[in-house]
């Protein structure tokens, strides 16, 4: 299982790369592993206005839908429009497609969120008692 160091992790598996204030939000490779081969996500309108928690797509594998939830608030400023055509890159390369970016509410709620170090743990201990 791939981690990348420098992004923020949610408890739910998505990731967040911050680039000033806005983030690209996407899942990790827990996250599609767990799914298996996904044929469609659900994005969020352009201008939408999320809080953290929030379910904000669904992503929809040949096993399971699954809900995507809002890392942090914030208003969706772009969504990746390459996955409606193409959902299978986010199990090719799920560090490098991002489902949408967000222009963040409130930047300390990143501190809610694991690091690298704090996600590769949780993901083990998930792992461990499965």
């Amino acid at each position: 299982m791939k981690i990348v160091e420098g992004l923020y992790y949610s408890k739910d598996h998505e990731w967040i790369k911050v680039q000033g204030e806005e983030v690209c939000i996407g899942i990790t490779d827990y996250a599609q592993d767990a799914l298996g081969e996904i044929v469609y996500v659900e994005m969020p309108e352009i201008d939408d206005e999320l809080d953290a928690g929030e379910a904000f797509g669904v992503i929809e594998s040949v096993k399971a839908a699954s809900d995507s939830y809002m890392p942090v608030s914030g208003t969706v400023i772009q969504i990746n429009e390459e996955l409606e055509d193409s959902p299978e890159l986010l199990n090719n390369s799920p560090y490098e497609n991002w489902i949408l970016k967000v222009k963040i509410s409130d930047l300390s709620e990143l501190d809610t969120l694991m690091n690298y170090e704090e996600y590769s743990d949780f993901c083990k201990n998930k792992n461990e008692t499965h």
